[in-house]
């Protein structure tokens, strides 16, 4: 599970990182509205907590561009304005949670885990093709494809912004824990993995490449700029 901390209180910001990290989850952390921005751009979260004044934008905002992006991502606002309108504001303008500062770990972590347990579903189903991100499984008309790791990973994060051209840097930076350690060219070696484990013995083209640009996501349908 992947969780965005957005919390522009340096002290509390490390303390919800290091909190959470220990309890088994991926964290990404933003000080500001910027970052934070970018960061729901490039990744997909199953979960977003985010203080509601930040130095230079609103969290409400925020909400609401991670819900339009993505119905299922949980939102918590965290916030030390303590009244009822507030609150109620923040309820009706997206977040699944509102919860008053100063706050417990254990109560915030209890209160995170019941709306993951919540959430909606993270399968993409594409006609007879079925990702299970949380199984690491593909399915393809009832058959179980073996594919693992970085490539699923790749073939996935493409799935889910299929509408759209991705780059190499971009893949990186969402899948790679240190994208800064590794070169472009393990995207080239993930997608040819998905190619031979997964296309050619299905006889289906999965992912198109964007000469100069990046990768699509092309099943069922393909483009003519593909290589």
């Amino acid at each position: 599970m992947r969780i965005l901390i957005i919390e522009d209180e340096i002290t509390l910001n490390r303390t919800l990182q290091e909190g959470l990290t220990d309890f088994g989850y991926q964290v990404d952390a933003a000080e500001n509205y910027k970052d934070a921005e970018y960061f729901i751009d490039i990744r997909n979260y199953d979960l977003v907590l985010t203080d509601w004044m930040l130095p230079d934008g609103d969290g409400i905002e925020l909400c609401k561009i991670v819900k339009n992006r993505s119905s299922r991502t949980a939102v918590v606002i965290i916030s030390a304005r303590d009244d009822k309108e507030s609150e109620i504001e923040a309820l009706k303008s997206g977040a699944d949670d509102y919860i008053k500062k100063p706050f417990d770990f254990d109560i915030l972590l209890a209160r995170i885990e019941a709306r993951l347990r919540f959430g909606g579903t993270n399968v993409i189903e594409i006609e007879d093709l079925v990702i299970n991100p949380d199984e690491e499984k593909i399915i393809y008309n009832d058959e179980e494809i073996e594919l693992k790791g970085k490539p699923f990973e790749v073939l996935t994060h493409l799935a889910r912004h299929r509408d759209q051209i991705v780059s190499k840097e971009q893949l990186l930076d969402a899948i790679w824990e240190e994208p800064e350690l590794v070169t472009p060219n393990v995207i080239e070696v993930a997608i040819n993995q998905i190619r031979q484990k997964m296309d050619k013995p299905l006889n289906i083209s999965t992912i198109e490449t964007i000469r100069r640009r990046g990768y699509r996501f092309c099943y069922p349908e393909s483009h003519e700029d593909a290589e």
